[in-house]
């Protein structure tokens, strides 16, 4: 999940900011799978509630055995995280690399599938970033040895905090504290094929610049443009933030490469404006809008994940960070939503 203060850095530059779009169409969005909980329920009934929504993709933080083994045949589509704790090991040892690929994603193939493999999340900048483009080459040359390059696609997910401009949209362009490890990484996913995976949280936005930003604009709610930057006019943040990284993107010569949303989503208690009418309109407008693209990729479906499946209450600190779920402990809805 996006660091609250990193967003807050940038929260003014982020009233129009960051990211989004799809490799390819996809039929469901996804929702993210978080563990961190003492009262969750057990991995196989966490697949059948995702088979009963029709949720279609998740992700996972890290390797699980019980989740990889209750995925098996179920024919969601996974994001599998490297934990930021393996990065080093993965980025210096390729003998490392091939035995992570072997035990996590080849023993579970065909049953399991594999669509990204996220290289660290949020770790860009700080002490880990020098560590993720060289453990993605590893995991990427594994992966090829066994012949899986064009099947399972290597990435890292960011935090829209790796803007260091992002209004209007047409101007976004990376931090320079960002830019030194993500210039090379864009390279790396133009040559592969491969997406740059975004968690996109208009949430974050809103709460750190609640004077130029108003709350329908973050909610998919407001009736008409809000923000002009022809030739586009942007209605909602949401959008507004995809498109700053697509233009970021397309100023390191990235123009053709695709953008995922591996977060987004609305806490329903905790915090400012954390509400349950707040988390399902964003949530359930998300779905809804996914389908429509940006104005700079009209037509072209978003590929989302929901942050998170569960309200998880060992997240720290405690407040809103608890309180992200669609779902509780005990798998009754937080609040309705319908994942279409």
């Amino acid at each position: 999940m996006a660091n609250l203060s990193m967003v807050s850095k940038f929260a003014t530059a982020l009233l129009l900011g960051i990211v989004i779009t799809i490799p390819t169409g996809v039929q469901s969005i996804g929702v993210c799978y978080g563990m961190v909980g003492n009262n969750l329920p057990q991995p196989s009934e966490v697949v059948e509630l995702y088979k009963s929504k029709r949720i279609g993709q998740m992700r996972i933080y890290g390797p699980n055995a019980d989740v990889l083994k209750a995925l098996k045949g179920s024919n969601i589509e996974l994001i599998l995280d490297v934990p930021k704790e393996d990065l080093q090991r993965l980025a210096s040892d390729t003998s490392a690399a091939r035995n992570w690929i072997q035990n996590n994603v080849k023993s579970y193939l065909p049953d399991v599938s594999f669509r990204y493999i996220a290289v660290g999340n949020e770790v860009i900048p700080g002490n880990f970033a020098q560590y993720v483009l060289p453990a993605m080459n590893n995991i990427h040359a594994a992966l090829s040895a066994s012949g899986l390059q064009n099947q399972i696609k290597v990435s890292t997910s960011v935090s829209q905090g790796v803007l260091g401009k992002s209004y209007p949209p047409s101007s976004g362009t990376f931090s320079s504290d960002a830019s030194r490890y993500i210039g090379p990484i864009v390279k790396f996913l133009a040559s592969n094929g491969s997406p740059l995976l975004v968690n996109v949280y208009p949430y974050f936005s809103y709460i750190g610049d609640m004077k130029d930003i108003k709350i329908e604009y973050a909610l998919f709610t407001s009736r008409g443009t809000v923000v002009s930057d022809p030739p586009y006019g942007y209605q909602n943040l949401f959008d507004a933030l995809v498109d700053a990284i697509y233009s970021a993107l397309e100023k390191m010569e990235g123009s053709n490469i695709p953008v995922v949303v591996s977060e987004s989503g609305w806490p329903s208690a905790g915090g400012t404006a954390a509400t349950m009418d707040n988390a399902k309109t964003y949530n359930q407008n998300l779905i809804n809008h996914v389908r429509q693209g940006t104005p700079k990729r009209p037509g072209k479906a978003i590929e989302a994940y929901i942050f998170a499946m569960f309200n998880e209450n060992q997240k720290k600190p405690p407040g809103i960070e608890n309180n992200f779920g669609l779902f509780n402990p005990n798998k009754a809805p937080v609040y309705p939503i319908n994942f279409g």
